[in-house]
């Protein structure tokens, strides 16, 4: 005999996830494809958008208890909220980092060949006292996450992993360092 599920709405899967891990797995099955649609229209790339996608639905699932929508409408403009942050965190992210590679004179349309001048730049653009005493200045886990992400070129899930944290504060740190060096370096933003 065939058991018949009803179909829940989206504000009765998202109550229900709070003690049932199923009923969020349902909401992200009926809404995953949607919004990375959604957000990678608004990224350069589908590694982009599977990347911010994942991370909507993580955060979705950790702030359920700050959820106080009562309607499917709100439930997903909750969800869709939390990917516009998310896609407008990366632009910004984005923003500051080109401006930061400006100010150390890193040129970010290369071809191949421009690799090893590039890389010096780096290299000589780090030994700078005024970047120097700004990295210096960081709190320990800002500089730790910027180190392991943006000079070991880490993915954000393994340079958590070195600091013992989660891969969204591993994000916040890295976010928090850039635009630290960017205000002090006198990057606008």
């Amino acid at each position: 005999m065939n058991e018949f599920r009803p179909v829940n709405s989206d504000i009765e899967l998202l109550r229900a996830a709070r003690t049932d891990p199923n009923a969020f797995g349902d909401f992200y099955g009926r809404h995953a494809v949607a919004v990375e649609r959604w957000i990678r229209a608004q990224t350069p790339d589908m590694a982009t958008a599977a990347d911010l996608t994942a991370e909507t639905f993580a955060q979705a699932l950790v702030s359920l208890d700050r959820f106080r929508g009562a309607t499917d409408e709100s439930a997903r403009g909750w969800l869709y909220g939390i990917a516009r942050n998310l896609v407008r965190r990366y632009h910004r992210r984005g923003r500051v980092e080109h401006a930061t590679c400006q100010k150390l004179g890193i040129q970010l349309d290369h071809d191949p060949d421009e690799l090893a001048e590039i890389e010096s730049q780096i290299d000589a653009s780090i030994q700078t006292p005024e970047l120097t005493q700004a990295l210096n200045d960081l709190p320990d886990t800002q500089r730790q996450a910027l180190q392991l992400r943006v000079v070991d070129e880490m993915e954000y899930d393994q340079a958590a992993a070195q600091m013992g944290t989660t891969e969204h504060n591993a994000r916040i740190r890295v976010s928090r360092a850039l635009k630290t060096l960017s205000t002090r370096l006198g990057v606008s933003q």
